[in-house]
């Protein structure tokens, strides 16, 4: 198996952070489009649990803005040409609390989407 291929690398840095862009900018189409449409994509946040694309969409919609943040340290990494992880952490603006996300990515027809997303805050005991 082939382990940071270095175009497909490239492709998931880059969803990476056009994920992020979205984010911050609370692009929810954009955040969408990122996020595999399935009910078995997750998303373990803060204080969420939602499993599933439609549990995912409805807290986008109803938290109204999403909190900014810049990055530290982020570690991508591609196995084979399909599956890829990325880790990163943050840091909350006006904050010195430091967070972690880790993503799970796949490629389908259609590109690298998130099937699964975890977010935690230190000291939050998320």
């Amino acid at each position: 198996m082939t382990i940071n291929d270095p175009e497909a690398l490239a492709e998931v840095t880059a969803a990476f952070h056009a994920y992020e862009r979205a984010l911050m900018a609370d692009d929810i189409p954009a955040m969408d489009a990122l996020f595999h449409d399935a009910p078995t994509t997750n998303r373990y946040g803060v204080g969420e649990v939602l499993y599933g694309i439609d549990a995912i969409r409805d807290f986008r919609k109803g938290r109204g803005g999403s909190p900014q943040r810049r990055l530290g340290r982020v570690a991508i990494t591609v196995y084979g040409g399909q599956f890829a992880t990325a880790d990163a952490e943050f840091h909350r603006e006006g904050s010195d609390r430091r967070g972690r996300q880790t993503q799970a990515w796949v490629r389908f027809a259609d590109g690298w989407k998130v099937v699964s997303a975890h977010v935690s805050l230190e000291g939050t005991g998320s």
